[in-house]
């Protein structure tokens, strides 16, 4: 069974996402805009994708999943972090699953995705996979005593990750893998001497179509992405070409289907490395919402649906986005809109619906326009007034 109805010679078709954030939420005017009926599976009432059809539901239960999945026709993701057993059941009973368990499996495992990314031949860092103390002390020597740990599973906006120069900087985590039934190890990298992060978002659809946006240039606060400029200034020619090279064959390699966010170091002697994957709409593309002529949402939604994709063209010359962290200490971002309105008519505002509180993302603001500096100025202004 599926959620697909039929009224006179009308099909309506109906995308189900599993998670209730503000990825799911930026996906409902792009459906909207398609004519698609998109339900979501909330982990929780009031979440930030309360304005779709939304079930409350685990989803990390078999059941939750699979009632809701065979009420829909596709069913993509606000995040990662559906189990595989559950991914592979509903590929098992013929279910539209993009991108499918065997994508998903290394976004949720960090050293299964360095392993995979070796084989593939892609540039990454250093990396060693660490049972123990002794094991991170070797790594350490090796690499000049100083080095990046990641739990391999869970960890995002700079949770999971340490610097360490000690190896038992890291015995908590080792601690923690012991006395997990399931066990496991840590990742540990070099520490990379990077000049600046970028990310390249792709997207795929099954037949193997592939769009690619301009790369962009990332600004990390506190492990969490504060802002984006599209595109990545100094960054045409060479680095482009390389960059988009490096996501289509990370796309390809592991079959991604949907929109896929390549996130990049810059090394101070010219080199690209891959850092992190996300294969869902990623935060360094949320300037495309206003800046492209395509969304990252609608893409996702074109992707998914196997539609032939669309145009990743920027619509002005820069693009730049900055994230609202924490927001105001009283009230909400709607209360905020008269000044911010009147100080920044040309920002775009997206609010995320959510309560603030401190260092979480609770929405965003994109300018563009023909001059960076401008719409630097515009976009970073306009995000103070939502910040305290």
């Amino acid at each position: 069974m599926n959620g697909r109805t039929e009224i006179g010679e009308q099909m309506s078709t109906i995308v189900g996402v599993i998670g209730g954030g503000q990825l799911a939420r930026m996906m409902i005017p792009a459906a909207v805009n398609l004519g698609l009926d998109l339900r979501v599976l909330a982990e929780a009432d009031g979440m930030s994708a309360n304005l779709a059809a939304v079930s409350v539901g685990d989803y990390r239960d078999l059941a939750t999943v699979l009632a809701f999945a065979e009420t829909v026709d596709v069913v993509t993701f606000d995040h990662e972090h559906v189990p595989q057993v559950i991914l592979r059941e509903l590929v098992s009973r013929g279910i539209s699953v993009h991108p499918g368990p065997d994508a998903l499996l290394y976004a949720q495992d960090k050293l299964l995705m360095r392993e995979r990314l070796t084989e593939l031949g892609l540039p990454v860092p250093d990396w060693a996979r660490v049972a123990d103390a002794d094991a991170l002390a070797q790594f350490l020597a090796d690499h000049g005593g100083r080095a990046v740990v990641k739990t391999a599973r869970g960890g995002y906006d700079g949770k999971g990750v340490r610097v360490v120069s000690h190896a038992h900087e890291a015995d908590d985590w080792f601690l923690a893998l012991a006395e997990d039934a399931n066990g496991g190890d840590l990742l540990v990298e070099e520490l990379v001497d990077f000049r600046r992060e970028l990310a390249q978002v792709v997207a795929r659809r099954p037949s193997g179509e592939i769009a690619i946006w301009p790369v962009v240039e990332t600004v990390q606060q506190d492990g969490v992405c504060a802002e984006v400029i599209a595109p990545a200034p100094k960054s045409a020619g060479r680095l482009s070409a390389l960059a988009a090279d490096i996501a289509e064959r990370v796309a390809e390699g592991i079959g991604v289907t949907g929109v896929l966010a390549v996130e990049l170091f810059e090394t101070t002697d010219g080199r690209l490395l891959v850092n992190e994957l996300a294969m869902r709409p990623h935060n360094s593309g949320h300037w495309s919402i206003d800046g492209s002529t395509t969304s990252q949402f609608e893409q996702h939604l074109r992707a998914v649906l196997d539609l032939p994709l669309g145009g990743t063209a920027l619509r002005e010359p820069w693009s730049v986005m900055v994230n609202v962290l924490g927001g105001p200490a009283e009230g909400s971002m709607a209360a905020r809109y008269p000044a911010a309105f009147a100080g920044q008519p040309s920002v775009k505002v997206h609010n995320y619906g959510k309560d603030p509180r401190p260092g979480r993302k609770i929405g965003h603001v994109t300018a563009s326009g023909p001059d960076l500096d401008s719409v630097s100025y515009q976009a970073r202004a306009t995000a103070a007034y939502f910040q305290d």
